[in-house]
C-alpha cells in the first residue's frame, strides 16, 4: 500500500467538503456507527463527526497519522483488508482516496461490505482527469506531462474513481450509484505558507525528486532530469508573478462517490 505523510493528505483534502451536498446519498444523519477506513489525519472523520449524531471510528494503518485523527474522533489501527470489527458492527462503512493506493482494492470492498449492515461508499479521484489552469505558461502542459509519466510508473491505479462502482457489484454490493464532485483547489495572492512552500518546492525540483523512484519506471533518467529541469523553471516564474502578486493556479479534481448496500 502507497503511504503518504500528514502535511500531504492535508493539504490535499483542505477545504474538500467546506459543502457536503455530495455526501447526500449517504444520509449521514440516519446512522448510528460509522467507520471511516483509512481516515489518515481525520479529515474526513471530522466531516462525519460534524454532520452526523453517530458514533465515528476512523481506522489506519499509520499510527503516526492516527494520532491525529484523534483530535476529531475514537481511532484503531487496522489495515483495510482485515478490518479489527465483528461483522455488521457499523451501518455505514466509508473511505476517501484509499482504493487508488491498494494493490486489491476489491479485497477492501468486500471486508467493508462485511462490516457494514447496511452502506458502503468510497470517495475515489481519477487523477488522469486532473486539469490545471495556471497564469505561468510552461505549468499547465508540465504538470500534464508529469501525471501522465507519475499514472504508468506507479503500482496502483490512481484513475479507479470512475470504476469503482463496477468493483462494487462484483464485490456483491447492491444498488450502487455514484456522483462525480470536482473538487477545485485555487491559488491566489494573497498567498499562504502552503502556496509560498508549494511553489519553492517546483523551483528546487523537491516535488518531482520525491516521485524519481515512481517516475523513472516509465522514463529514461535523462528525461527525468530534463523535465525536472523545466520544472524548476517553471517554479521560479511562479515566485517571480508571486512577487507581484499576479500568480494563480487553479487545479480541478474529479473525485466519484460511490455507494452500495451491503
Amino acid at each position: 500500500m502507497r503511504r503518504f505523510d500528514a502535511d500531504y493528505l492535508e493539504e490535499t483534502r483542505r477545504g474538500m467538503w467546506d459543502e457536503v451536498g455530495k455526501l447526500a446519498d449517504l444520509r449521514l444523519g440516519d446512522h448510528d456507527r460509522i467507520v471511516d477506513v483509512g481516515c489518515g489525519t481525520g479529515e474526513l472523520t471530522r466531516v462525519l463527526v460534524r454532520e452526523s449524531d453517530a458514533d465515528v471510528l476512523g481506522i489506519d494503518a499509520d499510527p503516526g497519522l492516527l494520532a491525529l485523527a484523534r483530535e476529531h474522533a475514537p481511532v484503531a489501527a487496522g489495515d483495510a483488508a482485515r478490518l479489527p470489527l465483528r461483522d455488521a458492527v457499523a451501518d455505514l462503512v466509508i473511505c476517501q482516496a484509499l482504493l487508488i493506493n491498494l494493490p486489491e482494492p476489491r479485497s477492501a470492498i468486500e471486508e467493508f461490505g462485511r462490516v457494514s449492515s447496511d452502506l458502503v461508499c468510497a470517495i475515489e479521484p481519477d487523477n488522469a482527469g486532473v486539469t490545471v489552469e495556471s497564469t505561468v505558461g510552461a505549468e499547465a502542459g508540465l504538470e500534464r506531462r508529469a501525471r501522465a509519466r507519475y499514472i504508468e510508473g506507479v503500482e496502483t491505479d490512481v484513475t479507479l474513481g470512475p470504476d469503482v462502482r463496477e468493483l462494487f457489484a462484483e464485490a456483491g454490493l447492491s444498488n450502487v450509484r455514484t456522483r462525480r464532485y470536482d473538487h477545485e483547489k485555487r491559488v491566489e495572492a494573497p498567498y499562504d505558507e502552503s502556496a509560498l512552500d508549494a511553489a519553492r518546492r517546483k523551483a528546487t525540483g523537491a516535488g518531482l525528486e520525491s516521485d524519481r523512484e515512481t517516475l523513472t519506471r516509465s522514463v529514461s533518467p535523462e528525461e527525468f532530469d530534463s523535465l525536472r529541469s523545466e520544472w524548476r523553471e517553471m517554479g521560479r516564474e511562479a515566485i517571480e508573478q508571486m512577487r507581484d502578486g499576479t500568480y494563480e493556479r487553479t487545479e480541478t479534481v474529479p473525485f466519484y462517490v460511490t455507494v452500495g448496500r451491503a
